[in-house]
């Protein structure tokens, strides 16, 4: 009725087909991003990877204020610091710039880190008709990555991490985040301290929750969303939050405090070089409420505790809003008598996070939604579709039973009625629930276990499954 309707001849339809059912197998099958943590740091400072993560990739209290200071410890850095970087110039040519270079510094020793992360996998019975999937895998080699970051100097600070292979066989890997953060600008003109930072390059948005560096083995179910209409419309839009992107990002965080804020200006055309002239604006802010009673100890970086420095008991709200314009249609290949189709969307939402001692638990929600376009091959004329929305959100548990033992259960979940009519499952929603356990065996190394319960989905006339499945993985940096 709806291509009726709307006289979409039998080639467009096909052709939308074509370029939508990739991006849904994409958002269903796609397996987690790559997450990392910089030993190059214990190496410059002397200290354990605990300093900075109690379950490694994820920052703490501590590790939190350390990347917020260009990733130098909050306070004497200069006291802590066991491996002290080159000088290129000395100090006394501050006072003579602009007539000489302005002098700054290098890391003392290349600030590289490798990481290395592999799964085996038990996979549910499938029907044929899905296409085989191997009821086990003893070993599937995911990422080999190398890693840089550090400073240089007071106020720069730099990361660049690159994936030499992913998925074994010495596939093709790419580069994550890359990207030069300038801390503190706002410091000529009075603001307080990192109330006003540049950072330019490739990197992972200013998220509520961190893909790129998650503690997962899987990827957040609403990050890896992405719209497409298929035969019921023209939206095409690849966006989705779970990629780096390439922009200006513009923040702050006055005197490393509770509230912070960002903007940037992104191509939004994720990971991948631009194909469009509109740039997308994405915003956000959140604010943090130190709950610990002792007044002393919310002036702390961290929370004292019998066996040592802990996170705060806190409670961080806050809201992100994604703007952009998606254009096809560029080379009017698809619409010959039409020019660029420009179809709007936004995503929004708002997240929480709370800290209780050896309990933690978050989650977000969010909405999305598309243009969706339809050319009149015999008016000439684009007309309005429905919309290509979707909702959904994820919410995470996490307990510390030991300092290397962390229980987590995590549930996933997305509405989506275009995905329903395209095939992707059985019900508009889809959702997953994932718990597991995760074992420091060491400071560097660990060991992941997660069970997956998916949605169902339609193999064929015969009934449905869901692909459920469990991985066991290793993961270290060195």
């Amino acid at each position: 009725m709806f291509r009726e309707r709307y006289r979409l001849s039998v080639s467009l339809v096909k052709a939308l087909i074509l370029t939508g059912a990739p991006l849904l197998l994409f958002l269903v099958l796609k397996p987690a991003p790559k997450a990392f943590a910089i030993p190059a740091f214990a190496r410059k400072y002397q200290t354990s990877c605990s300093t900075c993560h109690s379950n490694f990739p994820e920052l703490n209290d501590f590790g939190e204020a350390f990347k917020k200071n260009g990733f130098k410890f909050p306070k004497d850095d200069e006291t802590f610091v066991k491996e002290p970087p080159v000088l290129l110039g000395a100090e006394a040519q501050r006072e003579n710039f602009p007539k000489v270079i302005y002098p700054g510094e290098i890391p003392g020793t290349i600030p590289i880190s490798f990481r290395f992360v592999g799964f085996a996998a038990y996979n549910n019975k499938r029907p044929l008709s899905a296409g085989v999937v191997p009821r086990t895998d003893l070993f599937t080699p995911d990422t080999f990555t190398i890693i840089g970051a550090g400073s240089f100097g007071q106020n720069l600070s730099f990361w660049v991490d690159d994936d030499v292979s992913v998925g074994g066989s010495g596939a093709d890997g790419g580069l994550g985040d890359g990207y030069l953060k300038v801390n503190d600008l706002g410091h000529h003109i009075g603001l307080p301290k990192d109330a006003l930072n540049l950072r330019f390059g490739q990197f992972e948005l200013d998220l509520p929750f961190t893909q790129a560096r998650s503690i997962n083995p899987t990827s957040y179910d609403i990050y890896d969303q992405a719209s497409v209409a298929g035969g019921l419309g023209t939206t095409n839009n690849p966006f989705m939050f779970s990629a780096p992107q390439r922009g200006i990002e513009i923040g702050g965080y006055p005197n490393d405090g509770n509230f912070s804020w960002s903007v940037a200006l992104v191509n939004g055309t994720n990971d991948t070089p631009t194909s469009r002239n509109s740039k997308d604006i994405y915003a956000r802010v959140s604010q943090r409420f130190n709950l610990e009673r002792d007044a002393k100890a919310r002036k702390e970086v961290q929370a004292a505790s019998k066996t040592g420095p802990r996170d705060h008991t806190s409670l961080r709200l806050g809201a992100f809003y994604y703007y952009g314009r998606n254009e096809l249609n560029l080379d009017r290949e698809l619409f010959p008598d039409f020019g660029t189709i420009r179809e709007r969307f936004y995503r929004a939402g708002a997240d929480f996070r709370f800290k209780y001692r050896k309990f933690e638990v978050y989650g977000l929600g969010m909405h999305g939604h598309d243009q969706n376009l339809i050319p009149n091959t015999e008016t000439e004329v684009v007309e309005k579709g429905p919309p290509v929305t979707f909702t959904g959100g994820f919410a995470q548990a996490q307990y510390w039973f030991y300092p290397w033992v962390i229980g987590i259960m995590r549930y996933d979940v997305v509405n989506s009625p275009t995905d329903f009519l395209n095939g992707a499952s059985v019900h508009n929603t889809r959702n997953r629930f994932s718990p597991g356990i995760q074992i420091l065996v060491r400071g560097n190394i660990k060991t992941v276990f997660e069970y997956q319960r998916r949605w169902q989905q339609q193999a064929d006339t015969s009934g449905r499954f869901r692909a459920n499945g469990f991985v066991f993985g290793i993961d270290y940096v060195f």
